[in-house]
This record gives structure tokens, C-alpha cells and sequence, in this order.
């Protein structure tokens, strides 16, 4: 008995993409600038922010971090936006791992 069998290719098609310039690096520099370290509340990433932070304070102690969170994931946090415009040089947003 012969029995037909569909096959699909599981890789698909890859998407096409365009590629996107880094940030520029901070004029002057981080040391003695303060760097929001922004937890977007994933899974694990305040593991990683943490880390990071240590990071920070072992390889660019002059640099200060400050880890901060949104009131709310997946939604809009004007103030938290608001505060590392005012207060903050750079931001790094966490996604986890």
C-alpha cells in the first residue's frame, strides 16, 4: 500500500532586514555621569541589571548606576521617563535572559 506523505521545510523564509546604527557614544564620556539601569520587568532581568551594575563598579567605578523600574510592565511609565530625562546621562534598558 502506498501512502503519500507532505513534507513542509521548517526553516522558512528569513525575514528581510535593515540593519540600524548603534547609539553614538556619550561626548565626554560616563565618568561621574549617572546611567539608569531600567528593569523592563522580564523574567531574570533584575538578575542581569544587577549584575551589570557590579559590573559597572568593578570596570568603570566612576560611573554611577542606578537601577529603576516601570509601575507596570508592557505599559508606558511617563514619570519613570521623565525622571532619568532630568536626572540621568545615559539609559540601559534590561530585558533579562
Amino acid at each position: 500500500m502506498t501512502r503519500k506523505v507532505r513534507v513542509y521545510d521548517p526553516e522558512g523564509y528569513a525575514p528581510s532586514v535593515t540593519g540600524s546604527r548603534l547609539a553614538p557614544r556619550h561626548e565626554e564620556g560616563l565618568s561621574g555621569k549617572l546611567v539608569y539601569l531600567v528593569d523592563c520587568l522580564f523574567d531574570n532581568s533584575e538578575q542581569f541589571l544587577l549584575q551589570l551594575q557590579q559590573w559597572f563598579a568593578e570596570h568603570l567605578p566612576t560611573v554611577r548606576t542606578q537601577i529603576i523600574k516601570p509601575r507596570e510592565s508592557w505599559e508606558d511609565d511617563p514619570a519613570m521617563r521623565a525622571r532619568i530625562e532630568a536626572d540621568g546621562n545615559a539609559a540601559i534598558l534590561g530585558v533579562g535572559l
